[in-house]
């Protein structure tokens, strides 16, 4: 019995004489010793307590680095100039058809249109989450052509309006009720230059 609690003394003392070795105590920085990281701009470096044998090190100033001026890469030409000053045209919900109140805020349109002779607009088709993907593509290029019917029947020339159906893939409100979803049943005006 003596044994083996000698036995288990040594091996607790032979434990903890590893552990003290394996971990060590951490070594306390001589004076003059430079620090782990290396000086920023601008630091002196504090000479290392002189040796018989060899000379002090030298110390040095360095002054501040220059901040280098990067010239921006040419921007390419870009097809969407300007905001459009137009308004956008809503509809009901799983309908193509211009409501009434609607047609005041096209009639402006046109007006600006017929003045801005040289302006041609994209007409994006639009429709709020409900129903699949390849329904509401289909619903907004019926949305966005029933307003290039409206202008072009109001005077303005064919060849200065084109169209695309985002269907429910670019929302202008977030949400998930009808106060969203009437936001987004619209046929969206996108000036395309002069």
């Amino acid at each position: 019995m003596r044994f083996r609690s000698s036995v288990r003394i040594l091996f607790t003392v032979g434990l903890l004489v590893g552990s003290l070795a394996l971990f060590g105590c951490p070594k306390r920085p001589e004076v003059g010793q430079a620090p782990p990281s290396a000086p920023g701009p601008g630091a002196v470096v504090a000479p290392a307590a002189p040796s018989p044998t060899t000379a002090p090190p030298e110390v040095r100033v360095q002054p501040p680095a220059a901040t280098a001026v990067v010239p921006e890469a040419p921007k390419a030409p870009e097809t969407v100039v300007a905001v459009s000053p137009l308004k956008d045209a809503f509809f009901d919900f799983d309908k193509s058809a211009l409501r009434e109140d609607q047609k005041a805020a096209l009639n402006e349109d046109v007006a600006w249109l017929k003045g801005n002779a040289g302006a041609k607009v994209l007409i994006e088709g639009h429709c709020d989450e409900r129903g699949t993907a390849e329904y509401n593509l289909g619903l907004g290029e019926r949305r966005a052509k029933a307003v290039k019917d409206y202008l072009i029947a109001a005077g303005v020339a064919a060849d200065r309006i084109s169209i695309i159906s985002y269907g429910k893939e670019r929302p202008f409100v977030l949400g998930h009720d009808e106060s969203a979803w009437k936001w987004n049943r619209r046929g969206h005006f996108v000036l395309q230059g002069k």
